[in-house]
């Protein structure tokens, strides 16, 4: 089954006894391995960019837009390699998460599919007088598609084909669906003007994500919708994203009009934080999620023959 495929079910998740602790234990070790990649990977590019123009590495935040933007496609890069590395090595399977075929295809539809939402989200709230919008000179386009690239690829990497599947593969596909978005949400309520409330939106829009993957069996067109999100909610129309501001720089600005509850406007969190935000994401995760089920992309047989393994240890 081509569920079965994503999970793993051979090397380090063969079937037999703890099976659901082994699956746990990699999800750490897969998380870590990963993020330690894109890391070693970005700063050895911001070095070397350093040494190639004769001048002092200091930090990442001292180093030019463009050597920061190569560090993090590189960093991405080394993660995505690291993770296809790894899975091959423990888990004994092909990768077809990182099919390179569909590449650009996928990637094209997340975008497409990311700004859209956005989009309809801005222009509600636009309609109903919530926000305005202004034009603004262009800047830092360069920064902002490091922080789109940056955030795409890490959080779709972490939270889709190493927390969600391996918790799909541990305890079955529902529990997968719960824990995951809330452990999406929670890690969002450290950023600058975060309420339980801008978690609760931000996990209401998770079912995109979890949705676009099931539906495909790659990571590409995921990450294509979060980069898209971010471009256009930060750049394309000048808002905080969940609080952070670095991705503004692009043509317009969306303020919040003063006066009117931040329940409507989501805020200093962006207008992800907003009734609007909530109601347009989850009709949209209902939608990827309905098409993915109805697809067979959630086979009931691997939550039931997880659960039977781990009864069986």
């Amino acid at each position: 089954m081509q569920s079965e495929i994503m999970l793993g079910n051979s090397g380090w998740l063969a079937p037999g006894r703890f099976r659901w602790a082994r699956t746990l234990i990699w999800m750490l070790v897969l998380a870590a391995l990963c993020i330690t990649a894109f890391n070693l990977a970005a700063d050895a590019s911001l070095r070397l960019a350093a040494v190639a123009s004769g001048e002092a590495f200091v930090s990442r935040s001292s180093s030019p837009p463009y050597a920061r933007l190569v560090a993090v496609i590189v960093g991405s890069g080394a993660m995505l390699a690291a993770y296809g590395g790894a899975v091959r090595l423990a888990e004994r399977r092909r990768v077809p998460e990182l099919g390179l075929r569909q590449l650009i295809s996928d990637m094209v539809i997340g975008l497409i599919v990311g700004t859209a939402v956005i989009g309809m989200i801005i222009a509600l709230l636009w309609a109903a007088g919530a926000v305005t919008i202004a034009a603004t000179p262009v800047t830092r386009v360069t920064e902002s598609i490091k922080e789109s690239i940056q955030s795409g690829v890490i959080e779709e990497v972490l939270m889709r084909i190493i927390i969600f599947r391996l918790l799909w593969r541990a305890a079955g596909v529902v529990p997968a669906l719960v824990v995951q978005p809330l452990l999406f949400g929670a890690l969002h309520l450290a950023n600058p003007d975060a309420t339980v409330f801008a978690a609760l939106c931000l996990i209401a829009g998770e079912g995109i994500g979890i949705g676009l993957y099931a539906l495909t069996g790659r990571i590409w067109m995921p990450i294509g919708m979060h980069v898209g999100w971010n471009f256009a909610l930060g750049w394309i129309f000048g808002s905080a994203v969940s609080g952070v501001s670095d991705f503004a720089g692009g043509p317009l600005r969306t303020k919040a009009i003063e006066g009117v509850s931040s329940l409507v406007t989501g805020g200093g969190f962006g207008p992800e934080s907003s009734l609007t935000a909530l109601t347009v994401s989850l009709g949209a995760s209902l939608l990827c999620l309905g098409l993915a089920r109805r697809s067979g992309r959630f086979s009931p047989g691997d939550a039931t023959e997880t659960q039977g393994s781990a009864q069986h240890d």
